[in-house]
This record gives structure tokens, C-alpha cells and sequence, in this order.
């Protein structure tokens, strides 16, 4: 049984070349990615849990190689079915990945986490929290950029760099905030405080974010001092429950609402409204299920390595929670094609700093953020996930406060 033709048979990959470890080659030779079977307990690896989860363990441990563009790598690798195979060599194949298993067991890596608690409690939101952002605020830098923007961008063109992208996201989020000098804006899931230093520098606006990561809480303080913004931002490491102060103009929530669950929504949107003032706005940014029909929880791979508990949601039904709260939602859109454009930049700057990545958090955590840019990516290209801006309103009585056509397409 030569492996590599095998591989190249089950993933339909005409334009990648496949190696593996009994010696086979398969596939083009000038071929731009070339994926290698290393060993056999990569094949114990994918024959001991199929699908994403196999293939993220044979990767992240090195078992697995993929040389060249991981995302056409991987374009490649999601098309594992061993549906194309003849039945006798099917069988055959599943006899050999069975001795395989048995002779070569392999235990998850320890990249892989399980927490600990009641589902989206304080305690274990903070616990996921900090699996996914307490790594290094030197690692996230070369992957984000200097904006330490950790969500999707706005591409003015395809021409735009990835720093103007972000500048023009949250440029576009205080536009449909309608932000003035003189307001007071709450940021949720506030990151490293990108939208909290936009608002204060670029509208004059007092703005407070809040993170569960204190790795960010104390990055993003002291870049607010540096910027000379101390007068009028703010940010703690705080759970955005234990906001104590009321009356914003304005709430932002941008790359938060992943991290609620389905069940606390209801409860998430009614903290939000209670936090405004009547005619105060939520800009309300996040990924979502392309339908209301698909289960919220992510995948085993995502779950397991990089966001534990994230749960995503059709934009159907986030509308639907937001008018059930109270707010008036008024405009709507998706951005999927945006979030591609930034994870390629992302994957990018994450190759162009492999080595010092690779030295400051190791090869294994490395290799999981490769996987995860690539895979994300794919995803929004293929239309599997998508992001959502919803802009809701706190009426002020019946009166919105709204222009007569939104403000903020210019």
C-alpha cells in the first residue's frame, strides 16, 4: 500500500505533491504545497479521531507536515473522504489505519485543553479567557500588528493595507455609534483597547473597556498612558457583568458575543441595554453560522485549542434577541469577505515572524495558530462561517435619535 498515492486518491489533490514516510511520492513535483505523512503515528492520529480533530493533532505535534501555503494545504486535507476509494481498497486501508492505532498509540497533545465548571460561569469564561489571549502580548503583536486589533477589519479596497483596514473598522464602528465629543462609550470584550484609544483620540469620546484577559487589561493601560489618553480612556480587567456604571450613549461589543453561549444571549443583551441611556446605541460585531438551523457549539479543533466554549449563532437569531430585549435593531450587515482578507494578513505576519513566534510561546502553540489562521480563513471563504455588524438602538421613548438614511456608508 503506497501511502502517498492513497492521500492524494482520498483528498482529490491534483496540485500537491504528498510524501510519506514508507517512501512514496505522489503528485506533482513543482507542485507549490507538498504535504508529508512523517510517521505512523500520524495515521494513528487521523484513524484515532477522523476529521478536524486527527488532522490538528497530527499537525500540531509534527507528525503531519505541510510545506508551502497551509491554507491550500488544507483546502486540500478538508476533502479527506475515503468515499473516493474502490471498496476492496477501502477496506484494506481501514484494516492497515486499525493495526496502525493499535501499534502506534498516541495521546492528545497538551496543547489540547478541558475546563473546568459550570459552562459560561464567571469562573470559566475567565479560564477560557486566559487559555486563548494570556499567552504572549509579544506573539499576538506579530501576528495583530501594531494595532492589536484581534477582529476583523474593514478593507476600503483590496489594496489597503492591514493596518488602514482596522483603523477603518473602528472608524466605521463609532460612525454608526454616532460618536460625539463629550460621550461616554462602554467597549466589551475591549482586547487590547483598540476601540477604546480610536474613540478617545479620533471623537473626544470617554470611553471605558472591559476584558477577563489581564495580559491585555495591563498591555492596554499602558498604552493608553504612552498615547496620552489617560484623561479620557480606560481599561480593566473586569467581566463586562460587573460594569457598575450606567447611562452610555454608546456600547460596543466587538468579538465578544462568541464567547456567551447560546443559552446566556438573552441575558448578555439585557445587560447591554440596561448599560444605555434612552436613544443610546449597541454596535453589536461577531461571527455567526451562515443560518439559524446549524448548532451554536465550534468545532472539536477550535474548542479544544483555541477558543474553549465559543459558541456561534445565525445572524437571524442574534436580530431576533436584540428586538426581543427592547432595542430597535436598524441596520444590518455582513462582512465574511472582510475577515478572509484579514486572516491571510494575519498568516502572513505570523510566517514573516515564525521563528521568534515559534521561540517565545514553542513549536507546538505555534503550529496550533498556523492551523487555526489557515482553517479560519478557509471558512470564511467557503461561506461555513460569516460576520455580522448589528446596529440596535435604545429607543427614547418612540423617538430613535437615527438619521433618516444611515450616516456612516460614505
Amino acid at each position: 500500500m503506497r501511502l502517498a498515492s492513497i492521500f492524494q486518491r482520498i483528498t482529490g489533490g491534483s496540485d500537491v505533491r504528498f510524501q510519506a514516510y514508507d517512501g512514496s511520492t505522489a503528485g506533482p513535483t513543482a507542485a507549490s504545497v507538498s504535504i508529508d505523512i512523517k510517521t505512523p503515528e500520524a495515521l494513528s492520529y487521523l484513524a484515532s479521531a477522523p476529521g478536524e480533530l486527527g488532522l490538528a493533532r497530527a499537525y500540531v505535534t509534527g507528525h503531519l507536515e505541510i510545506l508551502g501555503d497551509v491554507h491550500a494545504g488544507l483546502a486540500q486535507l478538508s476533502e479527506f473522504s475515503l468515499r473516493e476509494l474502490p471498496v476492496l481498497q477501502r477496506l484494506e486501508l481501514l484494516r492497515f489505519l486499525g493495526r496502525i492505532r493499535f501499534s502506534h498509540k498516541v495521546s492528545p497533545p497538551p496543547q489540547e485543553t478541558r475546563l473546568h465548571g459550570l459552562r459560561h460561569s464567571k469562573a470559566r469564561d475567565s479560564q477560557a479567557i486566559a487559555h486563548h489571549y494570556d499567552v504572549s502580548n509579544q506573539f499576538y503583536a506579530w501576528i495583530l500588528g501594531p494595532s492589536m486589533a484581534y477582529t476583523c477589519a474593514v478593507y476600503p479596497s483590496l489594496e489597503s493595507t492591514l493596518e488602514e483596514a482596522q483603523f477603518a473598522k473602528h472608524d466605521l464602528v463609532a460612525r454608526k455609534l454616532g460618536l460625539k465629543p463629550g460621550m461616554k462609550l462602554l467597549d466589551v470584550g475591549c482586547g487590547w483597547g483598540g476601540m477604546v484609544m480610536h474613540a478617545a483620540r479620533e471623537y473626544g469620546v470617554r470611553a471605558i473597556g472591559v476584558t477577563l484577559s489581564r495580559n491585555q487589561a495591563e498591555w492596554a493601560q499602558k498604552a493608553i498612558v504612552e498615547a496620552g489618553l489617560s484623561d479620557l480612556a480606560e481599561v480593566r480587567h473586569l467581566d463586562y457583568r460587573d460594569v457598575r456604571e450606567t447611562g452610555f450613549d454608546a456600547v460596543s461589543s466587538i468579538g465578544l458575543t462568541e464567547h456567551i453561549g447560546k443559552a446566556k444571549l438573552p441575558a448578555y443583551f439585557s445587560s447591554l441595554y440596561r448599560k444605555l441611556k434612552p436613544g443610546g446605541r449597541l454596535l453589536n460585531h461577531c461571527i455567526t453560522r451562515p443560518n439559524n438551523k446549524e448548532r451554536a457549539l465550534s468545532g472539536p479543533f477550535i474548542d479544544r485549542y483555541v477558543f474553549p466554549d465559543g459558541e456561534l449563532v445565525g445572524p437571524g437569531h442574534l436580530v431576533s434577541l436584540m428586538h426581543d430585549t427592547g432595542f430597535e435593531v436598524r441596520h444590518e450587515e455582513n462582512i465574511r469577505e472582510h475577515y478572509a482578507l484579514t486572516l491571510a494578513a494575519w498568516s502572513r505576519n505570523l510566517d514573516e515572524h515564525w521563528d521568534e513566534a515559534v521561540e517565545d510561546v514553542g513549536e507546538a502553540r505555534a503550529r496550533v495558530w498556523r492551523l487555526y489562521l489557515a482553517a479560519s480563513r478557509l471558512g470564511f471563504e467557503r461561506n461555513n462561517i460569516q460576520l455580522h455588524q448589528v446596529l440596535g438602538v435604545k429607543l427614547d421613548g418612540t423617538t430613535s435619535h437615527m438619521p433618516l438614511r444611515p450616516d456612516w456608508l460614505s
